[in-house]
């Protein structure tokens, strides 16, 4: 077996009762969830188990929320003795890397992507702001329609380079709206308007970056156990600093996704396991490169599978 990989989800990953099953099974899951309730000073855990879609849909509760699972899928892997030899996360889900890799302490790393989900809804009024997943086009052509859409109706940017095919775009409701009408134009085979309550990852995000940048200061950050790749650039990382100064960029700076995949099968991954609810990141692999081995670990059935297939790899 060549090296491994943990991958970590991003938002949408979501859906209530994710983490119950590690949570009537492991000591750890526990742990984590009490801590994680303590830190927040309410019941993610009540909210992951039984909450409204609605509540568990907020970003403020996302985040923490999918990071929380994200970390216990980890652990729990790591305790069959499945250890990782790099990590990348989508967006928020490179906090759970960060934690993963013993940059972050748990506790810290709850506190700043709930803060983090609030400062990113803050910073565009609901109803302002939208976000849409193209698909089949060129990233190049979407790039330069965002930019044109910019200078004549309203903000608007490539956001997610999620797999070939598949790119997001944010920005203003008005340049969403008329940049997929425009790529719809000339050629997109779809284009949909995603539930999202504020355009993410778009330079609409630079109110958010720097209330983060200040939360992140208040944080031990340690240089990384294992290379992790940033969102920013698709680069490895191991160096505290850097690592901190990459996630305050992250906030309003797109994620270029297939480059974090790419780099970490030239460091010599073919096994990629996604830790944490869904599998998204699985799904994009197989778009990225049909010869990575994707294995996910949300729940029980899924860990027992993920475990058994590693054994013949």
């Amino acid at each position: 077996m060549g090296k491994l990989a943990f991958i970590f989800p991003g938002q949408g990953a979501q859906s209530v009762g994710m983490g119950k099953d590690f949570y009537d099974n492991y000591d750890i899951a526990k742990k984590l969830f009490d801590e994680a309730d303590e830190v927040l000073g309410y019941s993610i855990k009540k909210m992951c188990f039984e909450g409204s879609e609605d509540d568990l849909k907020l970003t403020a509760n996302t985040q923490p929320a999918i990071l929380i699972v994200s970390v216990i899928a980890s652990e729990i892997l790591k305790s069959n003795d499945i250890q990782p030899d790099i990590a990348g996360g989508h967006s928020l889900g490179e906090y759970s890397a960060l934690v993963a890799a013993d940059v972050l302490d748990f506790k810290d790393a709850v506190l700043l992507v709930h803060k983090r989900g609030q400062f990113m809804q803050e910073a565009v009024p609901v109803g302002e702001g939208s976000m849409a997943a193209i698909i089949g086009l060129d990233d190049d052509k979407i790039v330069e329609i965002c930019s044109k859409i910019s200078k004549e109706v309203g903000d608007v940017q490539a956001v997610n380079f999620n797999c070939p095919g598949q790119t997001v775009i944010a920005g203003t409701a008005k340049g969403v709206d008329a940049a997929v009408e425009e790529l719809k134009a000339i050629g997109a085979k779809k284009a949909v308007v995603l539930p999202v309550s504020a355009p993410f990852h778009s330079t609409l995000m630079a109110p958010a970056a720097r209330k983060l940048a200040l939360e992140l200061d208040k944080v031990n950050f340690r240089d990384a156990k294992f290379p992790i790749t940033a969102n920013v650039n698709g680069e490895l990382e191991t160096k505290a600093e850097v690592i901190k100064q990459n996630l305050i960029t992250q906030a309003d700076h797109p994620v270029k996704w297939i480059a974090c995949v790419n780099t970490m099968k030239n460091f010599g991954a073919d096994n990629f396991i996604e830790a944490g609810p869904g599998k998204t990141l699985c799904g994009f692999n197989k778009r990225i490169d049909k010869k990575i081995v994707s294995l996910n670990v949300e729940d029980i059935e899924s860990l027992n599978k993920t475990i058994d297939n590693l054994k013949t790899l």
